[in-house]
């Protein structure tokens, strides 16, 4: 079996842009769980899957452990975080802190270009709720949902850290198999959040948006408990 990436999805070019373009493949199998927590990375191995030679290679994996999604030892390389009921706690609640207060200021600072485009992020995700198989094509388009709704917080900052939770917490949901009932509900949500931030009514949106990060959280729990 070739594990390596696609040609068209080999990184070329200077040491900056295939350090990049691994870094992005990386962090999308980290986050995916293409290895697995605790475990160590092996060099050759990476340099053969993602078709790139070691300078890239190793500051791509340099930023990814600035980022947290790897552990950087001492003269020993690089090892995939270990997972924890603790750090899941601690994830959901960062989450419900920044996630609420970035929904909250982006309906005060919302534009009318935000609403077309919150609307056009909804209207892909539903089309794939109904087309696709939940892989990572709607992966793409629900991290974009979520994304978009909070874009115009006003903060960079606030942006990124939810980025980086969405990350972490991601490495949770995703230890195993959907679960429709669940996910449906989740989906619906998707879609009343964006009813509730075009009507401005921030206080509801708040409040729905953290019963949808308690209901991911017990999504990612439960995998997390039948995989400890």
């Amino acid at each position: 079996m070739n594990n390596s990436l696609p040609k068209s999805a080999m990184p070329v070019g200077p040491v900056g842009t295939a350090s990049s373009r691994v870094f992005d493949h990386l962090r999308k199998d980290l986050v995916g769980g293409r290895f697995v927590a605790g475990e160590k990375l092996a060099i050759n191995a990476l340099k053969e899957r993602y078709q790139v030679g070691l300078s890239p290679l190793r500051e791509a994996l340099n930023k990814l452990a600035a980022y947290g999604l790897l552990i950087q030892e001492n003269q020993r390389g690089f090892r995939v975080p270990k997972l924890s009921c603790e750090e899941l706690d601690d994830i959901a609640h960062m989450r419900l802190e920044m996630e609420g207060m970035a929904l909250e200021r982006a309906i005060a600072n919302g534009d009318s270009l935000w609403e077309a485009d919150l609307l056009a992020a909804a209207h892909r995700l539903k089309r794939a709720d109904i087309t696709l198989d939940k892989g990572e094509e709607w992966e793409h388009l629900h991290t974009q949902f979520h994304r978009t709704l909070v874009a115009p917080c006003g903060s960079v900052w606030l942006l990124r850290f939810i980025e980086q939770l969405h990350d972490q917490f991601d490495r949770y949901r995703r230890l195993g198999p959907k679960m429709p009932t669940i996910r449906q509900e989740l989906d619906e949500q998707h879609h009343q959040l964006v009813e509730l931030a075009l009507q401005r009514d921030a206080k509801a949106a708040r409040e729905l948006m953290d019963d949808h990060i308690h209901k991911s959280y017990e999504v990612a729990l439960k995998r997390y408990q039948e995989h400890a």
